[in-house]
């Protein structure tokens, strides 16, 4: 019975993949609203209108705004590079790779 289940698991998993692949896939949510689900999870609205809210919306949330767009470095808490920082492309400190 077990072996049933997870190979039917298995099949719908696959199913789901090839569907997905580059695919945006149209759904309705719980409250009725038309929305595009992306291959890399991310949704947005069908309706323009209702988008543009939504973004508004999330530009308020600091998590949003983690580097700026231009912007070096930020990652693995490292700092965030400017440009106009003396640091900024500077190129790799290694003296062999100068």
């Amino acid at each position: 019975m077990k072996r049933m289940i997870l190979m039917t698991l298995a099949i719908a998993a696959g199913g789901l993949v090839q569907a997905g692949e580059g695919a945006m896939i149209e759904a309705t949510t719980a409250a009725g609203e038309k929305v595009q689900l992306m291959p890399d999870g991310r949704w947005k609205f069908v309706d323009q209108a209702k988008q543009v809210e939504a973004k508004k919306i999330a530009d308020t949330y600091p998590e949003n705004h983690l580097r700026p767009e231009g912007a070096q470095g930020g990652w693995f808490g490292t700092r965030v590079l400017m440009p106009g920082d003396k640091d900024y492309n500077r190129g790799t400190l290694n003296p062999k790779m100068r």
